[in-house]
Order: structure tokens, then sequence, then C-alpha cells
């Protein structure tokens, strides 16, 4: 969604003067403080904090000043998309999705400006929360589609100043086309046309951000259904090698479920290393994340298996032990944090939890029993360990790894 950068400095000194000298703010800034453009930017800055539940009602006062019951106008699209936005976050998605809806006849065509709550983002959230999926899905990618390739057409004819939000646009693009692709992977899996039209959506994809990593982490999930797995790892290599050296904080760096995805997809062909290397580098940036914690545990397990099931033995530089029960332990460390998060978290995909309770079984009888800091019985029981993962502000905190 896009956001409005919040503007908050000298706010709590002038709110402190105003309390210590007793001074009655005059009815003009009583209605200043309340105009939309006002409660649409604390509400957005409420949101970048983490106070979602705080910046709703802001937003909601925002969208009934700007479109009343009475007058529906384009004015009203900023708080729409930033109600959008915190209804996401908040988990309220058929909430989002209202919003969103409403939106599209204020702009129809995508022609008002994103700055003034326009353009393709509205259909391309759309593609991804509408109800039923599949074709309704690629219709609403589609529309977003349009909307970006005549963006990039204008700004073809621009000046060079225009070449770096034509670089955001492409890249844009060419994340809807892989959003397209992904629903005929999935949902329209069965339609005859669906691998042609993959092929077709990767190359365009491709074509307009080569030196971006979705569209090549996307080919190389292609190449896993088509079981061209050597194709697939030359993809993802390609992939890595475009950010792996620059720093976390770097834009070119993908976002975290990109990354997660990643994970996934070098899990899948066996690029087990490249794997724990990403995912180390996810929970570095939050460890809060089941999933993340959930695939590094899968990896470490298979890599281990592999080294056990071809008999090779190696002593680690450190501490000594064999290879494979190094990896395993680690295994073992990585599940039981992401089951433990689970329970903190009330996570609700059951698959993944027994599949880590299975793994964490297994590892135990393997291993000879929990380990040291688990104890005895099943990583997914509640213990009084649970304790140790927030601290004084009751944030999440993980043990070291």
């Amino acid at each position: 969604m896009a956001k409005t950068k919040p503007n908050s400095k000298g706010s709590k000194k002038s709110r402190r003067k105003s309390v210590l000298n007793n001074v009655v703010p005059s009815p003009k800034k009583q209605r200043a403080s309340l105009s939309p453009e006002n409660l649409l930017t604390e509400a957005t800055a409420l949101l970048h904090t983490g106070q979602a539940t705080e910046a709703l009602p802001l937003a909601q006062r925002a969208l009934s000043l700007l479109n009343p019951p009475s007058l529906s106008t384009k004015a009203a699209l900023p708080a729409l998309n930033l109600l959008a936005e915190i209804n996401i976050e908040l988990g309220d998605i058929d909430a989002a999705r209202s919003n969103l809806l409403e939106a599209v006849p204020l702009d129809p065509d995508g022609t008002v400006p994103e700055y003034e709550g326009g353009g393709a983002e509205k259909f391309l959230w759309l593609a991804q929360l509408c109800e039923e999926g599949g074709e309704e899905s690629v219709r609403w990618f589609e529309r977003g589609v349009d909307v970006l390739q005549r963006e990039i057409g204008s700004l073809k004819s621009s000046k060079e100043e225009a070449e770096t939000l034509l670089e955001e646009k492409r890249k844009k693009l060419a994340s809807a086309l892989c959003g397209i692709i992904e629903v005929y992977m999935t949902d329209l899996a069965l339609d005859p046309t669906a691998e042609s039209r993959c092929e077709s959506l990767i190359a365009s994809a491709l074509l307009h951000a080569p030196h971006s990593p979705e569209p090549l982490q996307t080919l190389a999930s292609i190449r896993i259904s088509q079981l061209r797995h050597a194709d697939a790892r030359a993809a993802l290599t390609r992939s890595l090698e475009l950010w792996q050296h620059l720093p976390p904080d770097s834009a070119g760096v993908p976002d975290f479920p990109t990354r997660v995805s990643l994970a996934r997809l070098l899990l899948e062909t066996e690029m087990g290393d490249a794997a724990i290397e990403v995912l180390e580098g996810l929970v570095g940036e939050d460890d809060g994340s089941v999933e993340v914690w959930y695939l590094g545990g899968w990896g470490l397990y298979l890599m281990g298996e592999g080294k056990k099931k071809t008999g090779l033995v190696e002593r680690v530089e450190e501490g000594g032990g064999e290879d494979w029960r190094v990896l395993w332990i680690a295994a073992r460390e990585w599940l039981q944090n992401s089951l433990k998060l689970y329970q903190l978290l009330e996570w609700e995909d059951e698959r993944l939890r027994d599949h880590a309770q299975e793994l964490v079984e297994s590892l135990n009888a393997e291993l000879g029993g929990a380990d040291e800091e688990g104890g005895e019985g099943s990583a997914a029981e509640g213990t009084d360990e649970d304790d140790e993962w927030e601290d004084e502000d009751g944030d999440l905190e993980m043990g070291d790894t």
C-alpha cells in the first residue's frame, strides 16, 4: 500500500508548552488538528510504529470527513487505502477488501496519481485478497498491470530524474506478473494453458526487471514444477548473487516474505547451505517468525540426514563430534524455538506444528532425548521456559542458537 511519511517533529515540545502555560488552543488550531490530512498523518505514524489499533479510529474519522455519505469523491482515496493497510495489519481481511472495493469506483482506470491515493496499488491488493481467487485474482492483477504499463510508457518520455521511479515501476510490474504466475501454478494449475501462460509471463517479467530477485525466484519455481532442478538451481544462484553482498538495510535486499519463499525454494532444490544462510539472516532481522525457525530446523535436519545416509563422518574444528550430530542438535533447537513461538503466538498452521513435533521426536530418539535446555517431554508442551521469551516490555526474545 502507498504510505504517507509521518511528520511529528516538535509535537511533544509544543504540547508541553501548552499545558504548562494553560493556553487553550484557538478554534482555528482545533480545526487544523482535526483536518483529514492531519488525522491521516497521525494514523500513518501510529501504523508505522506498530500501533495499528490506535491508528484505526483516526483513519476512520478522516474517511468520514473526506467521504460523507451523500457524496463520494476521489479525495477519499488516501483514507480508504490507509484503512485497508491498517485492517490488513489487524488481520481483518474482509474489512480491508471492503475498503479497496470502495476505492475502485473512485479511480476505476488507475489514472489518479499515486500521491492522491490512486494508481495500481488497490488492484494489486485485491488480486491477493479477493475471495474467489483463480480467474478473479488474475483479472485484478491484469488491471494493475495495465496501469503500470501505462505509467512506464509515460515515464520513458520523461527526463533523467524519472529513472529511479521508472525502475521502481518496472519492478512492481514484474512482481505483478509473478503474482499471476503464482495463481496459474496453484488455483489454475489444471488450466490447459497454464504452463504456456507461465512461460510467457516470466519472460515478460525478466524483460522488465532483469536485475530483480523476485522474477528469478519465480522462474526457479516454474522449473521445479517442470522437474528441471538444475535450471532451478541456476536461477536461484543468480537471484542470490544480486543481493547477498549488500548490507542488510540496502534497498536491493528483497523483503522478508520474499526471502522466506527463497529459503523454501533453496531447500526444495537441495541448496541447504544457502538456505540456512538466508534463514540466519532472517532470524537476525526478526526472531519472531514461526515459519523461519521451522524452515531452519527442517533444513538442518535434511542436511544432517544426507551426511548420515552417505556415511560421511567429519570432526568439527571446535568441540568435536560427528558432523551430522551437530547439524541435528542445531535442527532440534530451531524446531523447538518454532514450537514455542507457535504456542505463544497462537499460530494456526497445524501441518507445520505436526511436522515440527514429528521431527523433534525423531531427533530425540536419535540423539538420546531432549537437549539440555529443553528438558524432558515434547517441545510443544508449555513450560516455565516460555517466560524467558519475553523481556521487560513484553517483547519476544529468542535464546542463542
